[in-house]
C-alpha cells in the first residue's frame, strides 16, 4: 500500500528525550502500512544511534539515515525529505511527540481540502505556541486571512510533490531561522493551507534541562543575519504595500521588539542587551518601510521608535515599567447552569500590586515621533489604552495540566471605565461570564479525564496578557459541587494557591460524598432514595454497585431536585441482601469507557423487618496497615523507575 505519510526526524544527542517522540509514533491511529519513521543521525555522540538502529531492526516503518553532523537541523531534514516516500511530510523534532491521532487527522484534513500545507494545533509543554491562529479550524487560509506567519516552526505536514515541484528545501549548515525561510516561502507558494484546530496534533516541549537547541543564547550577528534572509523571501513572493508591511511586522514584533520588553529584556546581561539592541538596530533602521512600525500598537510602536532612535537606555527604562504590568483576574460565582459550568471573572491590569490608573477623557493623536522619555512614554501609552478600551477582549482558556492542551470557551463580555476612589484618574475593567460545557470544552467534544486549569487572557493596551483566574483567598473559595455531565464527573474547585481548576473523573474525597448519613438514605419496600451533593441537568442513568460475596450492578437514576442536589433512586435486589450488609458505591458514568465506581458512605442489608441502610464496617487494623504498604510500595518503585530512566 502506498506511504501516505512519511515523519522526518531530525535528531543530535537527545538522550532519553527521544523516547517520547518514539512513543508517540509507534501509538498512531494511521494503519502501520500506510506512515514510515525516517530518522536522521545528525553525528550523535550519546546511546541514540544504537537505539535507532535497534528500532529499525525490528520495525520495518523505521528508516535511520547516520551522517556525520552538519551543525544545525537543515540538512538531516533534507536528507530525511529525500529518503521519504510518502504522500505527506510531517516533520517532528526529535525531543517533542504527536497526539496519538495526529496523522491521520492531519492527513485526511490535508486530502479534504487539497492542501499543500496542513498546520496541526500545538500545545506548548514549557514553550510559546500560537494561540490566536488556533481558535478554529481553517480549511483554506491564507497569509492575508489567517495568523499563518506567527506559526513559523517547521512542524508540519507538507505535501511532497508540492516542495519538489518548487524546488523547496532548507537552508543548511550552522545558522539560525533556517525554519522560517523554507515555512515562510511555503505559506506564500501553496495554493492552500489548511489549520486543524480542533485536535492537538504537536507537543513542543521543553526540556527539564532547558537544553532545546531554541534555549540556547544564539549569536546576535549571525542570527539577525539569517532573519534577514527570511525578510528576502517575503520581498521575492510580495509587492511592496499592506501586506508586505504586515508580514514584515511578524519579525519586527516577534524578534526585535519583543525581545525589548519588560523581564525578558532586563533578565538578559547587560553586555547581552546592548549587542542584541545594536543587531536589531540595523534591521529596523535598514530594512523595514515606514508602515511596518506603523500597524503595531502604540506600546510596540514607541519601542520600535526608541530603538530607530539609537535611544538604548529608554528602552531599558520603559522596559523596567512595562515589567511592572501585570494582569489580574478575580473569580466571581461559579455554578452550573443549564447542563454547563458559568463561571464569572473581573479582569484588569495593575502595576506594582495596585490597579493600574489610566486618564480620564480620550486622548489626542499620539505624536508622530517616539516620545521625549520614558514619562511622556507611560502617559502616551496610557492615554491610547483608554482611547482603545472600546477594542480590548477577555477570553477564558481550560489547559490540561499534563499536556499543555489549552481550548478557547465561550465568553461575554463587557468593558467599564471606573473612577478611581479617592484619587485622579481612571480604571479599565472587564467583567466577564464564560460557559463551560463539559460536552464540547475541548475544541468540540468532552475533555479527557484528568486536571485543568483555568486561564484568562486579555487583549488591552497594546499587551496581551495571560494569568491564572484567581487567587481566592482561602475564606472567600466557594466552588460549585461536582456535576454529572455528558458522561463526565466534573468537578470544580481551588488549588492550594487559590486558583481554580476542574478535575475531570479523577476526584472521590472532595465530591462530599462522605458527609452523606445512613440517616439521610432512605430505603421504602425494595426503593432506595438518598440525596447527593452532585448537579444533573437532567434525569441521568447510572449505576450503583453492591459489593459482597457475590458483587452486582443494579441501575439507577439521579434527578435534579431542585435545590442543586442530585436525587439518587434505584430498585435493590432484596433477596441479595439477606444475611450480610452490603457496601453500596455508585457509577455516575455507566457509558464511559472505563467505569468507575464511587464508595458511598452506606452499606444495606435485608432483615425481618425489611432492608436497613448501616454504616459499612471499616478494614481492620492489619487491613489499613496492608493499604498503607500497599501505597508506600507503589511510591518507591515509581521514584525508582524515574532514577533509571533519567540513569539510562
Amino acid at each position: 500500500m502506498p506511504v501516505k505519510v512519511s515523519v522526518i526526524v531530525p535528531v543530535y544527542n537527545p538522550g532519553i528525550y527521544i523516547e517520547d517522540c518514539i512513543a508517540s509514533l509507534l501509538r498512531q491511529s494511521l494503519p502501520p502500512d500506510e506512515y514510515e519513521m525516517v530518522f536522521v543521525n545528525d553525528g550523535s555522540t550519546d546511546d541514540t544511534p544504537a537505539r535507532l538502529d535497534a528500532l529499525a531492526a525490528e520495525n520495518p516503518r523505521v528508516k535511520v539515515i547516520h551522517q556525520e553532523n552538519s551543525g544545525w537541523s537543515g540538512k538531516p531534514r533534507n536528507v530525511g525529505l529525500d529518503a521519504s516516500e510518502g504522500t505527506y511530510v510531517m516533520y517532528v523534532d526529535n525531543d517533542d511527540y504527536l497526539g496519538d491521532e495526529a496523522l491521520e487527522r492531519m492527513y485526511d484534513y490535508g486530502v479534504a481540502n487539497s492542501a499543500d500545507v496542513v498546520v496541526g494545533k500545538m500545545a506548548g509543554k514549557g514553550r510559546p505556541v500560537p494561540v490566536e491562529l488556533f481558535r478554529r479550524n481553517h480549511p483554506h487560509a491564507t497569509v492575508e486571512n489567517a495568523p499563518l506567519i506567527d506559526s513559523l516552526t517547521p512542524h508540519k505536514m507538507f505535501r511532497r510533490a508540492f516542495l519538489d515541484d518548487i524546488g523547496l528545501r532548507y537552508p543548511e549548515g550552522r545558522r539560525r531561522l533556517e525554519d522560517h525561510v523554507f515555512v515562510t516561502e511555503a505559506f506564500l507558494r501553496a495554493d492552500n493551507v489548511s489549520v486543524l484546530s480542533d485536535y492537538v496534533c504537536y507537543y513542543h516541549v521543553k526540556r527539564d534541562d532547558a537544553s532545546n537547541a531554541g534555549f540556547q543564547r544564539f549569536d546576535p550577528v549571525g542570527y539577525f543575519k539569517n532573519l534577514r534572509e527570511a525578510l528576502d523571501v517575503v520581498e521575492r513572493y510580495t509587492q511592496p504595500g499592506a501586506l508586505r508591511d504586515r508580514l514584515h511586522r511578524r519579525w519586527l514584533r516577534n524578534e526585535m521588539v519583543e525581545r525589548m520588553r519588560g523581564r525578558r529584556l532586563l533578565n538578559a546581561p547587560e553586555d547581552y542587551r546592548k549587542e542584541l539592541f545594536e543587531e536589531i538596530r540595523g534591521v529596523v533602521v535598514e530594512r523595514f518601510a515606514p508602515g511596518v512600525a506603523a500597524g503595531l500598537p502604540l506600546a510596540q510602536r514607541i519601542i520600535a521608535g526608541l530603538i530607530a532612535a539609537d535611544r538604548f537606555d529608554d528602552v531599558v527604562a520603559f522596559a523596567e515599567w512595562e515589567a511592572s504590568v501585570a494582569l489580574r483576574a478575580e473569580p466571581g460565582p461559579v455554578r452550573w447552569e443549564d447542563g454547563a459550568l458559568k463561571v464569572d471573572l473581573t479582569a484588569e491590569y495593575r502595576v506594582g500590586g495596585q490597579p493600574m490608573t489610566f486618564p480620564v477623557g480620550r486622548a489626542g493623536a499620539a505624536p508622530a515621533g517616539p516620545p521625549r522619555d520614558v514619562t511622556e512614554a507611560v502617559g502616551q501609552v496610557s492615554a491610547d489604552s483608554v482611547e482603545q478600551f472600546r477594542k480590548a477582549t477577555a477570553d477564558l482558556l481550560v489547559r490540561e495540566r499534563a499536556s499543555s492542551a489549552q481550548y478557547f470557551q465561550p465568553v461575554e463580555f463587557t468593558r467599564e471605565i471606573l473612577p478611581v476612589e479617592d484619587g485622579e484618574g481612571s480604571r479599565l475593567v472587564l467583567r466577564a461570564t464564560a460557559t463551560v460545557d463539559p460536552a464540547t470544552a475541548a475544541g468540540g467534544i468532552a475533555p479527557g479525564n484528568g486536571l485543568w486549569d483555568v486561564f484568562v487572557r486579555v487583549k488591552l493596551g497594546g499587551w496581551t496578557k495571560e494569568c491564572r483566574l484567581g487567587p481566592v483567598p482561602r475564606r472567600s473559595r466557594a466552588a460549585a459541587s461536582a456535576g454529572v455531565v455528558a458522561g463526565r464527573v466534573v468537578l470544580p474547585y481551588w488549588t492550594d494557591r487559590g486558583h481554580l481548576a476542574l478535575d475531570v473523573d479523577r476526584a472521590y474525597k472532595r465530591l462530599g460524598l462522605s458527609g452523606l448519613a445512613p440517616g439521610d438514605v432512605s430505603v421504602t419496600g425494595d426503593r432506595l432514595r438518598a440525596s447527593l451533593p452532585l448537579y444533573v441537568p437532567v434525569d441521568t442513568e447510572v449505576l450503583l454497585g453492591l459489593t459482597g460475596p457475590a458483587c452486582s450492578d443494579i441501575p439507577g437514576t439521579l434527578s435534579p431536585d431542585g435545590s442543586g442536589a442530585a436525587l439518587l433512586e434505584a430498585v435493590l435486589p432484596v433477596g441479595e441482601l439477606k444475611g450480610v450488609a452490603r457496601r453500596v458505591t455508585l457509577c455516575p458514568a455507566p457509558k464511559a469507557d472505563e467505569r468507575r465506581f464511587l464508595g458511598l458512605p452506606f452499606a444495606v442489608r435485608a432483615g425481618a423487618g425489611g432492608v436497613q441502610v448501616v454504616r459499612p464496617s471499616g478494614p481492620s487494623v492489619v487491613g489499613r496497615l496492608a493499604r498503607r504498604a500497599r501505597k508506600v510500595l507503589v511510591r518507591v518503585r515509581a521514584t525508582a523507575s524515574r532514577v533509571r530512566a533519567r540513569r539510562a
